[in-house]
């Protein structure tokens, strides 16, 4: 019997997105190693009238139909501030979801690169879900292990279907693994000598001053990755958002601020695992998902490194050796035996270099598609 025809479909605004949400599920629900996502957490992200991302980007959501059911789904991003922070005429695409099938893919792509092109864009980008301070690339190496919190899992084909409509690589972004406990002794070393020299103090983050802490946090951010490949600073709004996010599951211990005189020139974001509870729960906190959640979250043995920052003029100082070592020591500490440092551009070998002296190795791959419109 003869498949009938793909139907894409953009929702209208207002239109309810569960059936955007369901997609996902209805690929990945039966891979072991997919993490479900908290649906009202993607709901919120994706509301045009909730998440401050909207404020200065267009975005479509697209459905594809085929024989009654929904086969899959994209969304399309003009990110204004992107554009005009790097003054070109890049859209993105993000959300990706597709049954093994090119039709299906290829009738989606187009119709994300159609809407891109209407608007003017040149190119378009993805997968980013919305951008790179959020999930983003596609994962083509490291199938055999669950993703780290905040990063991201899909069906090993998916890069064929990009592929096979146009698409080819933009960017490598590495998640590199260490699973030993024992700092290594030249680690320790070099920042007992850095401390002596240049007065450097590492401490956490102190929760009774948030807000004060989330503003010195946020003017690291902005100028740390100011050149980096994809970076587009964070609006206020977003950022107090992402902090307000966070707080609930932040640890003080390992967000951790480098001082030097008393002005905050880096810092570091590391967050236990916790997809490691969250797999159990099936995207719903509630009515039970909660309960698991804070029981699974007990067992959590695994932190992921966020991220790691040191404004102008700070860096090649050790100051990034004597943040690690921290998150080290404390990790340990609280029973923490593994961690991943994610994600690194595959072309940012300062970083590669030191993770890899501490004794890190590349575990999964994630790979940014471009194609031209």
């Amino acid at each position: 019997m003869t498949a009938l025809p793909v139907r894409v479909r953009e929702l209208a605004a207002g239109e309810k997105l569960t059936r955007f949400l369901d997609v996902a599920w209805h690929i990945n629900a039966s891979d072991p190693c997919w993490v479900p996502p908290l649906r009202r957490d993607v709901k919120e992200l994706l509301d045009r009238r909730k998440h401050p991302f909207h404020q200065h980007a267009e975005v479509a959501y697209f459905l594809a139909e085929r024989d009654g059911r929904t086969a899959g789904r994209v969304a399309a991003v003009v990110n204004h501030r992107h554009n005009e922070f790097h003054q070109e005429r890049t859209g993105f695409f993000g959300f990706f979801e597709s049954e093994r099938d090119l039709e299906v893919a290829g009738a989606l792509l187009r119709s994300a690169c159609d809407w891109l092109a209407r608007r003017g864009m040149e190119r378009a980008r993805g997968p980013m879900n919305f951008s790179t301070n959020e999930e983003c690339g596609l994962l083509v190496d490291g199938f055999a292990t669950p993703p780290a919190i905040m990063m991201t899992h899909n069906p090993r084909y998916y890069a064929d279907l990009l592929e096979a409509s146009g698409f080819r690589k933009e960017r490598d972004l590495l998640a590199y693994w260490r699973d030993d406990p024992e700092p290594p002794e030249r680690l320790v070393r070099g920042v007992e000598r850095l401390q002596g020299r240049l007065g450097v103090r590492i401490r956490g983050l102190d929760m009774k001053r948030f807000a004060a802490e989330v503003a010195a946090i946020k003017e690291v951010y902005n100028s740390a990755w100011a050149q980096n490949w994809g970076f587009v600073p964070m609006t206020d709004a977003e950022f107090d958002y992402m902090a307000k996010q966070f707080k609930p599951v932040v640890d003080p211990d390992l967000t951790l601020l480098a001082e030097v005189a008393g002005e905050v020139v880096g810092f570091s974001l590391t967050l236990p695992d916790l997809n490691q509870a969250l797999k159990h729960i099936n995207g719903r906190l509630f009515p039970l998902g909660l309960f698991r959640l804070l029981w699974e979250s007990r067992r959590i043995r695994s932190v992921r490194i966020i991220t790691l920052g040191l404004k102008p003029g700070y860096r090649r100082l050790g100051i990034d050796a004597a943040l690690y070592l921290r998150t080290w020591v404390v990790g340990t500490a609280k029973g923490y035996v593994s961690g991943e440092a994610s994600w690194v551009l595959e072309d940012n070998w300062e970083m590669r270099r030191a993770l890899e002296k501490m004794g890190f190795r590349v575990r999964k791959t994630y790979r940014i598609y471009e194609r031209p419109l």
